[in-house]
């Protein structure tokens, strides 16, 4: 647990999607649990075929990751979502009455079904849905909680597809997931022309989260994603389709909701890739693959997930490289001396005069015996034949 208290929370916060029929009470009371209607037969969408998915697939899917979906819940009874666990900090039971958690999961992890054109973007993750809410209001207390339940539950990567105003809770719920080495991923939230001034997004904001913006097909910032929220890359956010609960599907969703889900499928697959790198590595890795910004709002412009877990990036080699030895101090080694050319003259006469002396020696022990023998007489001469 972590040294800060968690207080009740009744400030508001907005689900970062389109309004839509709220579904039940607010987080922690009694909800009538009646999803969105959805339909059964989808087509492919154009997001997965913009971030180009089979090819990233031939590298990671994945695997060995746990991914939080910090939302509305999670039906499991999905037949694309059966692997996922849910979790519940409301008191009112894991179910998804509200959809948009299931929604986002599914972008997220939807596991391949032979006859449907749709699979999340890391679809071999291991999925946590932690519930704070009920509907698109909650509160802010039960989203911190929630974050900081994801993380205990061993979370790599956190989904926050949420907009809040900055309040302490919700930074030092964000601020302990950093601390633990985790990815979050956050909405930077929806705006429309009745809204007035935008005003920037919680956590979206805060100093070390992932933050995401809309784009549409053509690659250009959504009109409804707002542009105050600081950016770091967009992703397919409007003509979405995805996960509901009842074993079916949405067609035309939009919003930074669903954008933020499709960055936390590609932060998966690069932590999957890359498991030595922390979660600053990870963001700076997305952000520096990513299309290209185009103007207010876009941050470094759409996500590229094959670069994402294929690129190699000079600073993360030079960061894993070993280092150079330092060079020697110019005194480390003694010089060796000069040559005396007299003192090697000398000495090679020694040398020689030595050796002659030795041959001398060497022939005198046989010859001076041999001779006192023979009375130093010469030897017999040996006859021709």
């Amino acid at each position: 647990m972590i040294g800060w208290k968690l207080a009740a929370g009744v400030l508001a916060l907005t689900i970062a999607a389109p309004p839509v029929a709220a579904a039940g009470e607010a987080a922690g009371g009694t909800a009538d649990c009646s999803p969105p209607r959805g339909t059964a037969t989808i087509g492919e969408s154009w997001a997965q075929r913009r971030l180009n998915l089979p090819e990233v697939w031939q590298l990671t899917r994945g695997a060995g990751v746990t991914v939080a979906i910090v939302d509305s819940g999670l039906d499991t009874g999905h037949p694309q979502l059966k692997r996922g666990i849910a979790e519940d900090v409301t008191g009112t039971g894991a179910r998804d009455c509200f959809g948009h958690g299931t929604e986002v999961a599914g972008i997220v992890a939807a596991v391949p079904v032979r006859g449907v054109p749709f699979t999340g973007v890391a679809p071999e993750v291991k999925l946590i849905s932690v519930k704070h809410t009920n509907d698109e209001r909650g509160q802010v207390g039960m989203l911190a909680q929630a974050i900081v339940k994801a993380v205990q539950l061993g979370a790599d990567v956190i989904n926050v597809s949420v907009q809040a105003s900055d309040q302490p809770d919700l930074r030092n719920a964000v601020a302990y997931a950093l601390a633990k080495n985790v990815v979050v991923v956050a909405a930077a939230g929806n705006v429309n022309k009745d809204d007035g001034s935008p005003v920037a997004a919680y956590p979206a904001t805060y100093p070390g989260v992932l933050s995401v913006g809309s784009a549409g097909p053509d690659g250009r910032r959504a009109d409804s994603s707002n542009p105050i929220t600081p950016i770091a890359v967009m992703a397919p956010g409007t003509g979405i389709t995805s996960t509901l609960p009842g074993q079916v599907y949405k067609e035309d969703l939009e919003g930074t909701s669903f954008a933020a889900a499709y960055v936390t499928g590609v932060v998966a697959l690069v932590r999957a890739r890359y498991p030595e790198l922390t979660n600053e590595e990870v963001g700076r890795r997305i952000t520096l693959t990513a299309d290209g910004g185009s103007g207010t709002g876009t941050g470094a412009g759409m996500v590229n997930p094959l670069l994402a877990v294929s690129a190699i990036l000079p600073s993360e080699t030079v960061a894993l490289a070993p280092q150079e030895p330092a060079p020697l101090a110019p005194d480390a080694i003694r010089p060796a001396p000069e040559e005396d050319a007299r003192s090697v003259s000398i000495a090679t006469r020694v040398a020689l005069f030595s050796l002659a002396a030795a041959v001398l020696i060497t022939l005198g022990s046989i010859t001076i015996p041999l001779g006192r023998r023979r009375g130093w007489r010469a030897g017999p001469m040996e006859n021709g034949s």
